[in-house]
């Protein structure tokens, strides 16, 4: 039998059959649970990742390595929820991870002995993943722990953005980090991935997305409509590569209107807040910018002049 850990207080005396039925005040909650699996665990379908065994490690001695310093106390717990994990032989599962702290938690992880660690996010390309920990002997297939639906409704009048069907799911009093990405579905309406557990609580409470009447419904994660992103490369010559200069040549767009963007702290290179113009970018890097959309810094080399030679890929 399944239990879920959850942070809002249970009535003492529910018999363990009810502690499912009981979980649902936890999705209230801002400070994420953990959902254990002793059982058999069944193989999900897309986005896994696994990862090899390691040293083992303090947990403060491995913090000392995160690159993102503002995701120090998400990863902290993520290695206290592994080791815990891992010394009793059973599977945890993270909620849904943003792509910082998914990054961050994949390197401290793979230097724990003795654990496994599973990233799945319900699709190839997802960037918002929940993380399966457990000592190898227990996590011996791949979680089911991602669940899709689909949000369907004329929007042929009234079209409905990503922060449309964000803000109808929130509005059911759940907390984000209970939600995987949205695919827009163009005029039909959009698949959502969730935590399982949630499922046929959103298939009831989900009946409007702006102000157009929609159906919610489970899918399989194999009827998922997903196209890869559409992208335009250019390229540009820099002096410097310098944050401002680098993007405002991505995104067209001033480097005094840049600068000042990202001094109000709407830029972020690889999911995290950046406020220095001079921040220096590399190949690999993901610019995303408040109203812009977001860019992909490609090919770095430099030119016969002392300049850099920067490959651009703007996100359309």
């Amino acid at each position: 039998m399944c239990a879920v850990r959850v942070t809002a207080m249970v009535a003492t005396g529910f018999a363990a059959q009810s502690i499912l039925r009981g979980a649902i005040p936890s999705f209230l909650s801002t400070r994420p649970t953990s959902l254990i699996l002793p059982t058999p665990l069944h193989t999900s379908a897309f986005g896994i990742c696994s990862l090899p065994q390691a040293i083992k490690g303090d947990a403060d001695i491995l913090l000392k390595g995160v690159g993102d310093k503002n995701t120090i106390e998400d990863v902290k717990r993520i290695i206290e929820l592994a080791k815990r994990a891992s010394l009793r032989r059973e599977v945890s599962h993270t909620d849904f991870l943003t792509p910082p702290i998914l990054k961050e938690s994949k390197l401290v992880l793979e230097k724990l002995a003795d654990l496994k660690v599973v990233a799945q996010g319900g699709y190839p390309e997802a960037e918002r993943c929940r993380l399966s920990v457990g000592h190898p002997e227990a996590l011996t297939s791949d979680p089911d722990n991602v669940a899709a639906l689909s949000i369907s409704g004329n929007f042929s009048f009234q079209p409905c953005s990503h922060g449309d069907f964000l803000g109808a799911i929130l509005g059911t009093g759940i907390v984000r980090n209970k939600l995987g990405d949205i695919l827009l579905q163009g005029e039909k309406g959009a698949h959502v991935l969730v935590v399982p557990e949630l499922s046929d609580f959103l298939v009831s409470a989900v009946d409007k997305v702006g102000n157009v009447s929609v159906s919610c419904k489970k899918i399989p994660l194999l009827s998922l409509e997903y196209e890869p992103p559409r992208t335009k490369t250019l390229k540009s010559i820099e002096a410097s590569l310098r944050l401002d200069a680098v993007a405002s040549a991505g995104f067209k767009v001033s480097r005094t209107k840049m600068a000042s963007l990202i001094s109000n702290g709407d830029v972020r290179v690889n999911w995290s807040t950046v406020t220095k113009s001079n921040t220096t970018i590399k190949t690999g890097d993901m610019i995303s910018v408040s109203g812009e959309g977001r860019l992909k810094i490609g090919e770095i080399s430099s030119t016969s002049k002392g300049k850099f030679a920067v490959e651009l890929i703007r996100y359309l």
